[in-house]
Protein backbone atom coordinates (compact mmCIF):
# COMPACT_ATOMS: atom_id res chain seq x y z
CA UNK A 1 0.00 0.00 0.00
CA UNK A 2 1.51 3.34 -1.05
CA UNK A 3 1.00 6.50 0.95
CA UNK A 4 0.85 8.43 -2.29
CA UNK A 5 4.31 9.95 -2.03
CA UNK A 6 7.21 8.57 -4.02
CA UNK A 7 5.74 5.07 -3.87
CA UNK A 8 6.83 4.36 -0.29
CA UNK A 9 4.62 2.17 1.92
CA UNK A 10 3.39 3.40 5.28
CA UNK A 11 5.63 2.42 8.18
CA UNK A 12 4.05 0.47 11.04
CA UNK A 13 0.47 -0.71 11.37
CA UNK A 14 -2.19 1.03 9.26
CA UNK A 15 -5.90 0.13 9.27
CA UNK A 16 -7.21 -0.83 5.84
CA UNK A 17 -10.81 -1.52 6.81
CA UNK A 18 -12.55 -2.62 9.96
CA UNK A 19 -10.73 -5.60 11.41
CA UNK A 20 -7.84 -5.57 8.89
CA UNK A 21 -4.44 -3.90 9.27
CA UNK A 22 -1.40 -3.63 7.05
CA UNK A 23 1.93 -4.10 8.84
CA UNK A 24 5.05 -2.82 7.07
CA UNK A 25 8.70 -2.47 8.01
CA UNK A 26 11.71 -1.53 5.89
CA UNK A 27 14.58 -3.85 6.81
CA UNK A 28 16.59 -4.67 3.66
CA UNK A 29 19.21 -6.76 5.45
CA UNK A 30 16.66 -8.98 7.22
CA UNK A 31 15.83 -12.27 5.55
CA UNK A 32 12.57 -12.63 7.46
CA UNK A 33 10.37 -10.49 9.70
CA UNK A 34 7.38 -11.77 11.64
CA UNK A 35 4.62 -10.03 13.56
CA UNK A 36 3.65 -11.52 16.92
CA UNK A 37 -0.02 -10.68 17.45
CA UNK A 38 -2.69 -12.24 19.66
CA UNK A 39 -0.51 -15.25 20.40
CA UNK A 40 0.10 -15.97 16.70
CA UNK A 41 3.25 -15.55 14.61
CA UNK A 42 2.55 -13.98 11.20
CA UNK A 43 5.23 -13.92 8.45
CA UNK A 44 5.72 -10.76 6.41
CA UNK A 45 6.51 -10.87 2.71
CA UNK A 46 9.66 -9.11 1.52
CA UNK A 47 9.87 -7.16 -1.75
CA UNK A 48 12.91 -6.19 -3.78
CA UNK A 49 13.18 -2.78 -2.07
CA UNK A 50 13.56 -4.33 1.37
CA UNK A 51 10.01 -3.76 2.60
CA UNK A 52 8.39 -6.53 4.68
CA UNK A 53 4.59 -6.37 4.81
CA UNK A 54 1.37 -8.34 5.31
CA UNK A 55 -2.34 -7.72 5.87
CA UNK A 56 -3.44 -9.21 9.19
CA UNK A 57 -6.80 -9.31 10.95
CA UNK A 58 -6.79 -7.44 14.28
CA UNK A 59 -8.69 -4.87 16.31
CA UNK A 60 -7.60 -1.51 17.71
CA UNK A 61 -6.12 -1.95 21.17
CA UNK A 62 -4.39 -5.24 20.39
CA UNK A 63 -0.68 -5.42 21.16
CA UNK A 64 2.03 -6.68 18.82
CA UNK A 65 5.79 -7.01 18.30
CA UNK A 66 8.10 -7.40 15.32
CA UNK A 67 10.46 -10.38 15.36
CA UNK A 68 13.83 -10.54 13.59
CA UNK A 69 16.27 -13.43 14.03
CA UNK A 70 14.43 -14.66 17.09
CA UNK A 71 14.57 -11.28 18.86
CA UNK A 72 11.42 -9.21 19.40
CA UNK A 73 11.08 -5.44 19.10
CA UNK A 74 8.33 -2.85 19.34
CA UNK A 75 7.19 -1.17 16.15
CA UNK A 76 9.51 1.78 15.31
CA UNK A 77 6.36 3.59 14.13
CA UNK A 78 4.27 2.55 17.15
CA UNK A 79 1.46 5.00 17.94
CA UNK A 80 1.32 3.96 21.61
CA UNK A 81 3.16 1.54 23.85
CA UNK A 82 1.80 -0.96 26.33
CA UNK A 83 4.48 0.21 28.75
CA UNK A 84 8.04 1.43 28.22
CA UNK A 85 10.06 1.80 25.05
CA UNK A 86 10.80 -1.92 24.96
CA UNK A 87 7.23 -3.07 25.57
CA UNK A 88 4.74 -4.30 22.99
CA UNK A 89 3.17 -1.75 20.67
CA UNK A 90 -0.56 -1.10 20.58
CA UNK A 91 -2.77 -0.77 17.51
CA UNK A 92 -4.21 2.75 17.34
CA UNK A 93 -6.73 3.81 14.71
CA UNK A 94 -5.59 7.25 13.42
CA UNK A 95 -9.18 8.26 12.71
CA UNK A 96 -9.99 7.94 16.41
CA UNK A 97 -7.94 11.07 17.13
CA UNK A 98 -9.86 13.37 14.82
CA UNK A 99 -12.04 15.98 16.50
CA UNK A 100 -14.85 17.90 14.86
CA UNK A 101 -13.76 21.43 15.78
CA UNK A 102 -14.41 24.34 13.45
CA UNK A 103 -10.87 25.68 13.11
CA UNK A 104 -9.48 27.55 10.13
CA UNK A 105 -6.09 28.07 11.74
CA UNK A 106 -4.18 31.29 12.14
CA UNK A 107 -1.87 33.20 9.80
CA UNK A 108 1.77 32.96 10.82
CA UNK A 109 2.24 36.68 11.44
CA UNK A 110 -0.30 36.51 14.28
CA UNK A 111 1.85 34.04 16.25
CA UNK A 112 2.83 34.81 19.83
CA UNK A 113 4.33 31.55 21.06
CA UNK A 114 4.67 30.05 24.53
CA UNK A 115 7.09 27.11 24.61
CA UNK A 116 5.88 24.39 26.99
CA UNK A 117 7.31 21.23 28.49
CA UNK A 118 4.24 19.15 29.24
CA UNK A 119 5.79 17.31 32.19
CA UNK A 120 6.60 20.47 34.18
CA UNK A 121 3.93 22.87 32.91
CA UNK A 122 1.46 21.66 35.54
CA UNK A 123 1.70 19.75 38.81
CA UNK A 124 0.15 16.71 37.11
CA UNK A 125 2.47 16.90 34.10
CA UNK A 126 -0.22 15.74 31.68
CA UNK A 127 -1.86 17.04 28.53
CA UNK A 128 -5.25 16.93 30.24
CA UNK A 129 -4.01 19.22 33.02
CA UNK A 130 -2.27 21.49 30.51
CA UNK A 131 -5.52 21.87 28.57
CA UNK A 132 -7.14 23.46 31.62
CA UNK A 133 -4.59 26.29 31.48
CA UNK A 134 -5.21 27.19 27.85
CA UNK A 135 -8.06 29.71 28.41
CA UNK A 136 -5.84 31.80 30.69
CA UNK A 137 -3.05 31.83 28.09
CA UNK A 138 -5.48 32.97 25.41
CA UNK A 139 -6.78 35.78 27.64
CA UNK A 140 -3.21 36.92 28.21
CA UNK A 141 -2.64 37.27 24.48
CA UNK A 142 -0.74 34.07 23.67
CA UNK A 143 -1.83 32.74 20.26
CA UNK A 144 0.26 29.56 19.96
CA UNK A 145 1.76 26.93 22.23
CA UNK A 146 4.84 24.99 21.19
CA UNK A 147 5.10 21.60 22.87
CA UNK A 148 8.55 20.19 23.48
CA UNK A 149 8.90 16.72 21.92
CA UNK A 150 6.09 14.26 22.60
CA UNK A 151 7.64 11.07 21.18
CA UNK A 152 8.31 8.33 23.70
CA UNK A 153 11.67 8.16 25.46
CA UNK A 154 13.11 5.91 28.15
CA UNK A 155 11.73 6.44 31.66
CA UNK A 156 9.08 8.87 32.81
CA UNK A 157 11.04 12.15 32.93
CA UNK A 158 12.99 13.92 30.22
CA UNK A 159 13.07 16.85 27.83
CA UNK A 160 11.96 14.61 24.96
CA UNK A 161 15.01 15.02 22.72
CA UNK A 162 16.14 11.50 23.65
CA UNK A 163 13.05 10.00 22.04
CA UNK A 164 13.29 6.64 20.29
CA UNK A 165 9.68 6.08 19.21
CA UNK A 166 8.75 9.33 17.44
CA UNK A 167 5.22 8.22 16.49
CA UNK A 168 4.31 7.08 20.02
CA UNK A 169 2.98 9.66 22.47
CA UNK A 170 5.04 9.58 25.67
CA UNK A 171 2.67 7.80 28.09
CA UNK A 172 3.45 10.00 31.10
CA UNK A 173 1.75 12.83 29.19
CA UNK A 174 -1.43 10.92 28.43
CA UNK A 175 -3.08 8.91 25.67
CA UNK A 176 -3.48 9.67 21.96
CA UNK A 177 -7.08 10.66 22.67
CA UNK A 178 -5.91 13.14 25.30
CA UNK A 179 -3.47 14.73 22.85
CA UNK A 180 -6.29 15.13 20.36
CA UNK A 181 -8.44 16.64 23.12
CA UNK A 182 -5.64 19.06 24.06
CA UNK A 183 -5.29 20.30 20.50
CA UNK A 184 -9.07 20.61 20.12
CA UNK A 185 -9.18 22.63 23.37
CA UNK A 186 -6.38 24.88 22.10
CA UNK A 187 -8.28 25.51 18.88
CA UNK A 188 -11.47 26.23 20.79
CA UNK A 189 -9.52 28.97 22.60
CA UNK A 190 -8.02 30.38 19.41
CA UNK A 191 -4.58 28.90 20.00
CA UNK A 192 -2.37 27.18 17.45
CA UNK A 193 -0.37 24.11 18.52
CA UNK A 194 3.17 23.51 17.26
CA UNK A 195 4.94 20.25 18.08
CA UNK A 196 8.71 19.98 18.43
CA UNK A 197 9.84 17.21 16.07
CA UNK A 198 13.26 15.55 16.34
CA UNK A 199 14.33 14.08 13.00
CA UNK A 200 18.10 14.31 13.43
CA UNK A 201 18.82 11.54 15.95
CA UNK A 202 17.44 8.92 18.32
CA UNK A 203 18.10 8.60 22.04
CA UNK A 204 20.63 6.25 23.65
CA UNK A 205 18.14 3.78 25.11
CA UNK A 206 15.59 1.81 23.09
CA UNK A 207 16.57 2.72 19.53
CA UNK A 208 15.01 -0.34 17.90
CA UNK A 209 15.80 0.77 14.34
CA UNK A 210 19.51 0.21 14.85
CA UNK A 211 18.81 -3.52 15.25
CA UNK A 212 15.71 -3.95 13.08
CA UNK A 213 16.94 -1.87 10.17
CA UNK A 214 20.65 -0.95 10.35
CA UNK A 215 20.42 0.59 6.86
CA UNK A 216 18.39 3.39 8.45
CA UNK A 217 21.73 4.90 9.53
CA UNK A 218 24.79 6.14 7.65
CA UNK A 219 27.81 5.00 9.64
CA UNK A 220 30.16 6.95 7.36
CA UNK A 221 28.94 10.23 8.86
CA UNK A 222 28.90 10.88 12.59
CA UNK A 223 26.86 13.45 14.51
CA UNK A 224 27.09 14.44 18.19
CA UNK A 225 24.63 11.60 18.86
CA UNK A 226 26.28 8.85 16.80
CA UNK A 227 25.81 7.63 13.24
CA UNK A 228 23.84 10.00 11.03
CA UNK A 229 20.40 9.11 9.76
CA UNK A 230 20.51 8.00 6.10
CA UNK A 231 18.12 10.59 4.69
CA UNK A 232 19.39 9.93 1.17
CA UNK A 233 17.30 6.72 1.25
CA UNK A 234 13.64 7.09 0.30
CA UNK A 235 12.24 4.71 2.97
CA UNK A 236 14.10 6.66 5.66
CA UNK A 237 12.74 9.98 4.43
CA UNK A 238 9.28 8.42 4.29
CA UNK A 239 9.52 7.53 8.00
CA UNK A 240 9.88 11.17 9.00
CA UNK A 241 7.58 12.58 6.34
CA UNK A 242 4.84 10.25 7.55
CA UNK A 243 5.56 11.28 11.15
CA UNK A 244 5.10 14.95 10.25
CA UNK A 245 1.84 14.16 8.49
CA UNK A 246 0.63 12.22 11.53
CA UNK A 247 0.93 15.19 13.92
CA UNK A 248 -0.72 17.53 11.43
CA UNK A 249 -3.43 15.32 9.93
CA UNK A 250 -4.34 12.79 12.61
CA UNK A 251 -4.04 15.01 15.68
CA UNK A 252 -4.78 18.40 14.13
CA UNK A 253 -1.55 20.21 15.04
CA UNK A 254 -0.90 23.50 13.25
CA UNK A 255 2.80 23.07 12.67
CA UNK A 256 6.15 21.67 13.70
CA UNK A 257 9.33 23.07 15.13
CA UNK A 258 12.16 21.07 13.54
CA UNK A 259 15.03 20.42 15.93
CA UNK A 260 18.67 20.95 14.83
CA UNK A 261 18.11 20.67 11.09
CA UNK A 262 21.83 21.36 10.56
CA UNK A 263 22.37 17.71 11.57
CA UNK A 264 19.81 16.28 9.16
CA UNK A 265 22.02 16.09 6.10
CA UNK A 266 25.66 16.40 5.16
CA UNK A 267 27.22 19.81 4.49
CA UNK A 268 24.77 22.53 3.49
CA UNK A 269 22.11 20.32 1.95
CA UNK A 270 18.47 21.28 2.52
CA UNK A 271 16.92 18.64 0.24
CA UNK A 272 14.95 16.96 3.02
CA UNK A 273 13.65 20.31 4.28
CA UNK A 274 12.42 21.21 0.81
CA UNK A 275 10.74 17.81 0.44
CA UNK A 276 9.11 18.13 3.84
CA UNK A 277 7.92 21.63 2.99
CA UNK A 278 6.41 20.42 -0.28
CA UNK A 279 4.71 17.45 1.34
CA UNK A 280 3.26 19.47 4.17
CA UNK A 281 2.26 22.30 1.88
CA UNK A 282 0.36 19.88 -0.34
CA UNK A 283 -1.80 18.58 2.52
CA UNK A 284 -5.41 19.70 2.17
CA UNK A 285 -6.26 20.38 5.81
CA UNK A 286 -8.45 23.46 5.45
CA UNK A 287 -6.00 25.53 7.50
CA UNK A 288 -2.45 26.87 7.12
CA UNK A 289 0.43 24.73 8.34
CA UNK A 290 3.63 26.22 9.73
CA UNK A 291 7.13 24.74 9.85
CA UNK A 292 9.85 26.40 11.94
CA UNK A 293 13.47 25.29 11.85
CA UNK A 294 16.38 25.42 14.26
CA UNK A 295 19.48 25.78 12.08
CA UNK A 296 22.93 26.60 13.48
CA UNK A 297 24.17 27.12 9.92
CA UNK A 298 22.07 30.29 9.61
CA UNK A 299 21.07 29.22 6.11
CA UNK A 300 18.44 31.64 4.91
CA UNK A 301 17.90 30.53 1.33
CA UNK A 302 15.17 28.00 2.13
CA UNK A 303 13.19 30.49 4.24
CA UNK A 304 11.19 32.49 1.73
CA UNK A 305 8.21 33.74 3.71
CA UNK A 306 6.05 31.61 1.43
CA UNK A 307 5.13 27.94 1.57
CA UNK A 308 5.04 25.75 4.66
CA UNK A 309 8.53 26.63 5.97
CA UNK A 310 7.74 29.90 7.70
CA UNK A 311 10.65 30.83 9.92
CA UNK A 312 13.81 29.97 11.83
CA UNK A 313 14.57 30.19 15.50
CA UNK A 314 16.83 33.24 15.69
CA UNK A 315 19.44 32.30 18.28
CA UNK A 316 21.56 35.26 17.17
CA UNK A 317 18.96 37.60 18.66
CA UNK A 318 18.95 35.62 21.89
CA UNK A 319 22.75 35.61 22.15
CA UNK A 320 22.97 39.38 21.66
CA UNK A 321 20.32 39.99 24.33
CA UNK A 322 21.90 37.51 26.73
CA UNK A 323 25.40 38.95 26.44
CA UNK A 324 24.04 42.49 26.70
CA UNK A 325 22.21 41.78 29.96
CA UNK A 326 24.67 39.38 31.61
CA UNK A 327 28.13 40.26 30.29
CA UNK A 328 28.86 36.56 29.75
CA UNK A 329 31.44 35.74 27.09
CA UNK A 330 32.18 32.02 27.28
CA UNK A 331 31.69 29.37 24.59
CA UNK A 332 29.34 30.33 21.74
CA UNK A 333 28.62 33.65 23.44
CA UNK A 334 32.19 34.87 22.76
CA UNK A 335 31.60 36.55 19.36
CA UNK A 336 28.37 38.14 20.62
CA UNK A 337 30.06 39.51 23.75
CA UNK A 338 32.37 41.84 21.79
CA UNK A 339 29.59 44.30 20.89
CA UNK A 340 26.26 42.79 21.94
CA UNK A 341 24.33 46.01 21.43
CA UNK A 342 25.68 46.34 17.91
CA UNK A 343 24.64 42.75 17.25
CA UNK A 344 21.17 43.53 18.62
CA UNK A 345 20.89 46.42 16.17
CA UNK A 346 21.85 44.07 13.33
CA UNK A 347 19.36 41.44 14.44
CA UNK A 348 16.53 43.97 14.56
CA UNK A 349 17.43 45.29 11.12
CA UNK A 350 18.31 42.08 9.27
CA UNK A 351 17.14 39.08 11.29
CA UNK A 352 20.32 37.12 11.76
CA UNK A 353 23.67 38.52 12.88
CA UNK A 354 25.95 35.90 11.33
CA UNK A 355 25.43 36.20 7.57
CA UNK A 356 28.69 34.79 6.25
CA UNK A 357 30.81 37.80 7.20
CA UNK A 358 33.94 37.60 9.41
CA UNK A 359 33.03 37.59 13.09
CA UNK A 360 35.08 38.52 16.17
CA UNK A 361 36.54 36.28 18.87
CA UNK A 362 37.85 33.75 16.37
CA UNK A 363 34.38 32.60 15.30
CA UNK A 364 34.14 30.74 12.01
CA UNK A 365 32.03 32.60 9.45
CA UNK A 366 28.61 31.05 8.97
CA UNK A 367 25.28 31.94 7.48
CA UNK A 368 23.75 33.64 4.48
CA UNK A 369 22.35 37.15 3.96
CA UNK A 370 18.97 37.50 5.65
CA UNK A 371 18.09 41.20 5.50
CA UNK A 372 15.80 40.67 2.52
CA UNK A 373 13.47 38.44 4.54
CA UNK A 374 10.36 39.80 6.30
CA UNK A 375 10.63 39.96 10.11
CA UNK A 376 8.05 37.16 10.46
CA UNK A 377 10.66 34.77 9.03
CA UNK A 378 12.41 34.81 12.42
CA UNK A 379 11.26 33.57 15.82
CA UNK A 380 12.94 35.76 18.44
CA UNK A 381 13.23 34.82 22.10
CA UNK A 382 14.94 36.07 25.22
CA UNK A 383 14.70 32.62 26.82
CA UNK A 384 14.23 29.09 25.45
CA UNK A 385 14.49 25.59 26.89
CA UNK A 386 17.91 25.27 25.21
CA UNK A 387 19.44 28.48 26.46
CA UNK A 388 18.17 28.03 30.02
CA UNK A 389 18.42 24.28 30.42
CA UNK A 390 21.86 23.89 28.89
CA UNK A 391 23.36 26.10 31.57
CA UNK A 392 25.00 24.26 34.47
CA UNK A 393 22.28 25.27 36.94
CA UNK A 394 19.45 25.97 34.51
CA UNK A 395 19.10 29.58 35.61
CA UNK A 396 16.82 31.94 33.72
CA UNK A 397 17.85 35.25 32.17
CA UNK A 398 15.73 37.23 34.61
CA UNK A 399 17.71 35.69 37.49
CA UNK A 400 20.99 36.74 35.87
CA UNK A 401 20.20 40.32 34.86
CA UNK A 402 19.02 43.63 36.27
CA UNK A 403 15.22 43.64 36.60
CA UNK A 404 14.51 46.89 34.79
CA UNK A 405 16.67 45.94 31.83
CA UNK A 406 14.92 42.58 31.64
CA UNK A 407 11.56 44.36 31.41
CA UNK A 408 12.81 46.66 28.66
CA UNK A 409 13.94 43.65 26.63
CA UNK A 410 10.59 41.98 27.33
CA UNK A 411 8.86 45.00 25.80
CA UNK A 412 11.22 45.03 22.81
CA UNK A 413 10.58 41.33 22.17
CA UNK A 414 6.79 41.58 22.27
CA UNK A 415 6.42 44.83 20.31
CA UNK A 416 8.89 44.27 17.48
CA UNK A 417 7.55 42.74 14.24
CA UNK A 418 9.37 39.42 14.56
CA UNK A 419 7.46 36.39 15.87
CA UNK A 420 8.00 36.46 19.64
CA UNK A 421 8.38 33.33 21.75
CA UNK A 422 8.30 33.09 25.53
CA UNK A 423 9.40 30.10 27.57
CA UNK A 424 6.79 28.88 30.05
CA UNK A 425 6.80 31.07 33.16
CA UNK A 426 8.49 33.97 31.38
CA UNK A 427 5.14 35.68 30.93
CA UNK A 428 4.98 36.14 34.71
CA UNK A 429 8.67 36.66 35.46
CA UNK A 430 9.34 33.15 36.81
CA UNK A 431 12.73 32.68 38.45
CA UNK A 432 12.46 28.89 38.81
CA UNK A 433 15.27 27.17 36.90
CA UNK A 434 14.69 24.80 34.03
CA UNK A 435 17.28 22.09 34.41
CA UNK A 436 18.44 19.21 32.28
CA UNK A 437 16.71 16.07 33.56
CA UNK A 438 16.49 12.42 32.52
CA UNK A 439 15.23 9.16 33.95
CA UNK A 440 17.94 6.64 33.11
CA UNK A 441 19.26 3.79 35.24
CA UNK A 442 22.51 1.93 35.76
CA UNK A 443 25.53 2.66 33.61
CA UNK A 444 23.67 5.04 31.32
CA UNK A 445 22.53 7.13 34.29
CA UNK A 446 26.13 7.32 35.52
CA UNK A 447 27.42 8.27 32.06
CA UNK A 448 24.83 11.03 31.67
CA UNK A 449 25.53 12.37 35.16
CA UNK A 450 29.30 12.49 34.68
CA UNK A 451 29.00 13.77 31.12
CA UNK A 452 26.81 16.62 32.28
CA UNK A 453 29.25 17.58 35.02
CA UNK A 454 32.23 17.50 32.64
CA UNK A 455 30.56 20.00 30.27
CA UNK A 456 31.21 22.95 32.56
CA UNK A 457 34.92 23.53 33.31
CA UNK A 458 34.05 26.50 35.51
CA UNK A 459 32.60 23.98 37.97
CA UNK A 460 35.68 21.73 37.88
CA UNK A 461 36.27 22.12 41.62
CA UNK A 462 32.58 21.98 42.50
CA UNK A 463 31.10 19.33 40.22
CA UNK A 464 28.62 18.27 42.87
CA UNK A 465 26.95 21.66 42.53
CA UNK A 466 25.64 20.61 39.11
CA UNK A 467 22.32 18.87 39.68
CA UNK A 468 22.14 15.14 38.95
CA UNK A 469 19.98 14.88 35.80
CA UNK A 470 18.48 11.59 37.02
CA UNK A 471 17.41 12.86 40.45
CA UNK A 472 13.69 13.46 40.73
CA UNK A 473 14.51 16.65 42.64
CA UNK A 474 16.13 18.09 39.50
CA UNK A 475 12.89 17.52 37.63
CA UNK A 476 10.69 18.90 40.40
CA UNK A 477 12.78 22.08 40.70
CA UNK A 478 12.01 22.85 37.04
CA UNK A 479 8.30 23.58 37.50
CA UNK A 480 7.90 27.30 36.70
CA UNK A 481 4.51 27.82 38.32
CA UNK A 482 4.99 25.80 41.53
CA UNK A 483 6.15 28.85 43.51
CA UNK A 484 5.26 32.07 41.66
CA UNK A 485 7.65 34.99 42.01
CA UNK A 486 6.51 37.84 44.32
CA UNK A 487 6.12 40.13 41.31
CA UNK A 488 4.37 37.56 39.12
CA UNK A 489 1.16 39.62 39.00
CA UNK A 490 3.08 42.71 37.87
CA UNK A 491 4.86 40.76 35.15
CA UNK A 492 1.63 39.23 33.91
CA UNK A 493 0.03 42.67 33.73
CA UNK A 494 3.00 43.97 31.72
CA UNK A 495 2.83 40.99 29.36
CA UNK A 496 -0.91 41.41 28.88
CA UNK A 497 -0.53 45.12 28.15
CA UNK A 498 2.28 44.56 25.66
CA UNK A 499 0.32 41.86 23.87
CA UNK A 500 -2.75 44.08 23.74
CA UNK A 501 -0.62 46.71 22.03
CA UNK A 502 0.80 44.12 19.68
CA UNK A 503 -2.67 42.94 18.67
CA UNK A 504 -4.11 46.43 18.29
CA UNK A 505 -1.17 48.36 16.82
CA UNK A 506 1.45 46.00 15.41
CA UNK A 507 -0.56 43.14 13.93
CA UNK A 508 -2.52 45.28 11.43
CA UNK A 509 0.79 46.58 10.07
CA UNK A 510 2.24 43.07 9.80
CA UNK A 511 -0.77 41.92 7.81
CA UNK A 512 -0.48 44.83 5.38
CA UNK A 513 2.93 43.66 4.18
CA UNK A 514 6.52 44.50 5.14
CA UNK A 515 8.52 46.96 3.03
CA UNK A 516 11.80 47.66 4.79
CA UNK A 517 13.69 47.92 8.08
CA UNK A 518 15.96 50.67 9.34
CA UNK A 519 17.62 50.51 12.77
CA UNK A 520 19.94 53.21 14.10
CA UNK A 521 22.23 53.12 17.09
CA UNK A 522 21.79 56.39 19.01
CA UNK A 523 24.19 55.68 21.87
CA UNK A 524 26.09 52.94 23.64
CA UNK A 525 22.84 51.22 24.58
CA UNK A 526 20.12 53.24 22.87
CA UNK A 527 18.54 52.47 19.51
CA UNK A 528 15.73 53.55 17.26
CA UNK A 529 14.08 50.99 14.98
CA UNK A 530 11.75 51.83 12.12
CA UNK A 531 9.93 49.17 10.15
CA UNK A 532 7.97 50.20 7.09
CA UNK A 533 4.74 48.45 6.12
CA UNK A 534 2.22 49.17 3.40
CA UNK A 535 -0.21 50.62 5.93
CA UNK A 536 2.29 52.68 7.93
CA UNK A 537 5.34 52.75 10.15
CA UNK A 538 6.26 51.03 13.36
CA UNK A 539 8.80 52.97 15.41
CA UNK A 540 10.43 51.55 18.52
CA UNK A 541 12.94 53.43 20.64
CA UNK A 542 14.74 51.53 23.36
CA UNK A 543 17.36 52.62 25.86
CA UNK A 544 19.23 50.86 28.65
CA UNK A 545 20.95 54.15 29.57
CA UNK A 546 18.07 55.90 31.28
CA UNK A 547 15.36 57.98 29.59
CA UNK A 548 15.30 57.35 25.86
CA UNK A 549 16.39 60.55 24.08
CA UNK A 550 14.27 62.50 21.64
CA UNK A 551 11.11 60.43 21.90
CA UNK A 552 8.59 61.95 19.48
CA UNK A 553 5.65 63.80 20.98
CA UNK A 554 3.21 61.32 19.48
CA UNK A 555 4.80 58.19 20.92
CA UNK A 556 1.84 56.04 21.82
CA UNK A 557 3.35 54.21 24.73
CA UNK A 558 6.41 54.84 26.88
CA UNK A 559 7.52 52.27 29.44
CA UNK A 560 9.65 53.74 32.22
CA UNK A 561 11.55 51.04 34.07
CA UNK A 562 14.50 51.10 36.41
CA UNK A 563 17.45 50.59 34.11
CA UNK A 564 15.90 51.81 30.88
CA UNK A 565 12.96 52.96 28.81
CA UNK A 566 11.12 51.65 25.79
CA UNK A 567 8.82 53.66 23.55
CA UNK A 568 6.57 52.76 20.65
CA UNK A 569 4.97 54.88 17.93
CA UNK A 570 2.73 53.68 15.13
CA UNK A 571 2.65 55.98 12.13
CA UNK A 572 -0.58 56.52 10.25
CA UNK A 573 -1.11 56.17 6.55
CA UNK A 574 0.79 54.35 3.86
CA UNK A 575 4.35 55.13 2.86
CA UNK A 576 6.00 55.07 -0.53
Amino acid sequence: MSDGSEGQPRWGAVPLERGLWRFALWAPSARAIHVLLDGARHPLSKDDAGWHSADIAAEAGATYLFERDGETFPDPASRFQDGGVGAASMLVDPAAGLRDVAWAGRPWDSAVILEIHVGTFTAEGTLAAAAARLPALARLGITAVELMPLGQFEGARGWGYDGVLPFALHPAYGTPDELADFIAAAHANGLMVLIDAVYNHFGPEGNVLSALSPAFFDTSRQTPWGAAIALDRAPVRAFFLQNAEMWLRDYGADGLRLDAVHQLEAHDSTDFLHELGRRVGAMDLGRPVHLVTEDERNLASYITGEGAIRAQWNDDYHHAVHCLLTGESHSYYAPFAVDPFGDLVTALAEGQVDQGQPRPAGAEPRGEPSGHLPPACFVNANQTHDQIGNRALGDRLIALSELGAAKVMHALLLLSPFVPMLFMGEEEGARAPFRFFTDFEGGLAHAVREGRRSEFPEFADHKQAIPDPNAVETFEASRPYASPAPDAKTWRALTAHLLDLRREKVLPLLRSGWIDSRVSRLGDRTLHARWGFRDGLLDLTMSLEGPAPDLPDDVAEIFHMDGGDAGMRVGKGAIA
